[in-house]
């Protein structure tokens, strides 16, 4: 079990992501919340879950040389990916409005991917999630937009609220790491190392 695994340990959550720090509570291990601000900026060759990888691992990195040999760093990003393009947190509300006329009816893909870095180690995963909606009208839209300013969710919407309730037909893959962070993957690699 991780509790027995992890009690010498110390680890650390490097994000500021209010569903992660959930997640990751319910998994029932000690641990802290340490943020940085890091420009999340890519190469723009980068596909899929190439993306969430580099990402997650230039968030880690910022971490370099700060960590001692008890500490784990834990670090996720998450995008949706639509089209053969990804699609980010929108800036502002006519993003958003696009982002989820762009979802509405058809299915898309979230990725999230996790660093685990400590002294000696890196180790990064992914998981993917196949997300269908149903066609939303403008209304449903706007009120879930005015309501929930979903403006620090790639994909512009949260599956947790009202539009995960309204909207979303089916997934195929783990809720949770539509959430943003793929908690049984996460386990398993936390129990490998």
């Amino acid at each position: 079990m991780l509790f027995d695994k992890f009690k010498d340990k110390h680890i650390i959550l490097a994000s500021a992501s209010p569903r992660r720090q959930e997640l990751f509570k319910k998994l029932g291990i000690d641990f802290s919340i340490k943020t940085k601000e890091v420009e999340e900026n890519y190469p723009s060759n980068l596909k899929e879950e190439e993306i969430t990888n580099y990402l997650a691992i230039l968030k880690a990195k910022a971490f370099e040389g700060e960590i001692n040999k008890n500490e784990f760093i834990v670090t996720s990003d998450t995008i949706v990916w639509y089209k053969d393009s990804a699609l980010e947190k929108p800036k502002n509300e006519k993003q958003a409005i696009e982002m989820l006329q762009k979802l509405s009816g058809t299915h898309h893909k979230v990725i999230t991917s996790v660093c685990i870095k400590t002294t000696e180690v890196q180790k990064v995963f992914f998981d993917t999630t196949i997300v269908h909606f149903k066609h939303l009208t403008k209304e449903e839209i706007r009120f879930y937009i005015k309501k929930y300013k979903p403006f620090d969710k790639a994909g512009a919407y949260g599956i947790q609220e009202w539009i995960g309730f309204i909207g979303v037909r089916k997934i195929e893959g783990s809720y949770f790491n539509v959430m943003g962070l793929p908690v049984h993957k996460l386990y398993e690699e936390l129990l490998k190392i």
